[in-house]
């Protein structure tokens, strides 16, 4: 049973991915089609992130009362919905309120899923789980593309992406019984209950979680947007050349989730935080410096493959920070933390760089990074723990 739904989690994971990477390779055909400037997937990008930090906020509250299951299934099925009324949208506002469900059914998901993992599954799976959704958002750029250069249509690139969460709207209803089964399963989560339930120390304050979950997330997705940009202006390099430099950083975070996976078994999650920032700071650094261009790429690559344990052990870490009985609401402002990050560090540089440079880029991943840092030294403080 415990095998069974967690196969499940991982295509739930899978799903959340998709949508996330979908408007960027359809936005050169779409806004196009529509009519409407280049700056305005901006608009539909800050809209869908609106709506998953409120629902990341209010996930607590919804989970509580709902649980875990229905709530992953209601919030895949209005993604599928929200999906395909994109795939007949026949104007830049109908887009526009279509992206408020997207957003809302993203958040929900995201935050109990985590939570569910966190609480009853090993921190293994935590990275694998976000592994899975590197999977999800780099499938659906190739599908696509595969429409776009078929016979130019984005619409059916969505529409695929609605089926295939469609699918598993039909694959989570067939596996409701299973989450309250798998909770009662001996072996399966009592001996992480059990030692989440021995943990008398000072609880860790919230402040510091959210402001390691903003920077990690500012560091991540400003990277992401900007990373090609700074190669192209700051490095001189060709624009083919910096896309493909740029795709080693999700690489790097790709494979490193996977390692880390195995990681976990030997090393306790505070050290693979270090050691994740650690790396970071060596990349960051590396694209600093005034090396070669071929540089760069390593640098890239260091930076992602940095980041991709922190996330997962810091989502891990939930339950051990706050006990149980404020894990799940916790979770959901931690969340809605990452998303602020994610959405509005992005814009802020671009236009403070319109202003100085994009070669500014490596300082704000130090900067993030040493703030990070600090507030997870402050975590483990307050809880008393060393690495």
């Amino acid at each position: 049973m415990a095998t069974i739904l967690l196969v499940v989690i991982y295509l739930s994971f899978i799903s959340l991915g998709l949508p996330d990477s979908l408007l960027g390779s359809a936005w050169p055909v779409m806004g196009q089609e529509l009519g409407v400037p280049v700056s305005y997937a901006g608009v539909l990008s800050m809209i869908v992130s609106g709506g998953t930090i409120v629902s990341s906020l209010f996930s607590g509250h919804v989970l509580s009362r709902f649980g875990t299951a229905k709530v992953t299934l209601a919030s895949v099925a209005m993604t599928a919905v929200a999906l395909l009324g994109f795939s007949f949208g026949g104007s830049f506002m109908a887009l526009c309120l279509l992206a408020l469900p997207l957003g809302l059914g993203a958040g929900s998901v995201d935050s109990g899923l985590n939570s569910f993992v966190a609480s009853h599954f090993k921190a293994r799976h935590m990275s694998w789980l976000h592994c899975f959704w590197g999977i999800g958002a780099s499938l659906s750029p190739l599908i696509m593309s595969a429409w776009i250069a078929r016979d130019g249509q984005w619409r059916n690139g969505y529409l695929t992406v609605s089926i295939l969460q469609s699918i598993l709207v039909l694959i989570l209803a067939v596996a409701l019984p299973l989450w309250k089964r798998v909770e009662r399963q001996t072996g399966f989560d009592t001996e992480r209950t059990v030692e989440l339930q021995r943990i008398h120390i000072a609880r860790a304050s919230l402040w510091p979680a959210l402001l390691s979950f903003f920077c990690y997330c500012s560091i991540e997705t400003t990277t992401g947007v900007w990373g090609a940009s700074y190669l192209v202006w700051s490095r001189g390099l060709e624009a083919a050349t910096a896309a493909r430099w740029v795709s080693l950083f999700y690489l790097g975070i790709t494979a490193g989730r996977f390692l880390a996976g195995f990681a976990t078994m030997k090393f306790s999650a505070p050290t693979l935080i270090l050691v994740g920032q650690a790396l970071c700071g060596i990349g960051a650094t590396v694209l600093l410096l005034p090396l070669p261009d071929s540089f760069a790429a390593f640098g890239m690559a260091c930076v992602g493959f940095g980041l991709a344990p922190i996330f997962p052990a810091m989502l891990q870490e939930t339950p051990s920070r706050f006990g149980l009985e404020r894990a799940q609401k916790n979770m959901g402002y931690q969340m809605a933390a990452a998303y602020i990050g994610s959405t509005f560090t992005p814009p802020l540089f671009g236009l403070v760089s319109s202003r100085l440079s994009l070669s500014s880029l490596p300082y704000l991943q130090l900067f993030f990074l040493v703030v990070m840092i600090f507030s997870c030294g402050i975590i483990n403080r307050q809880m008393g723990r060393s690495l």
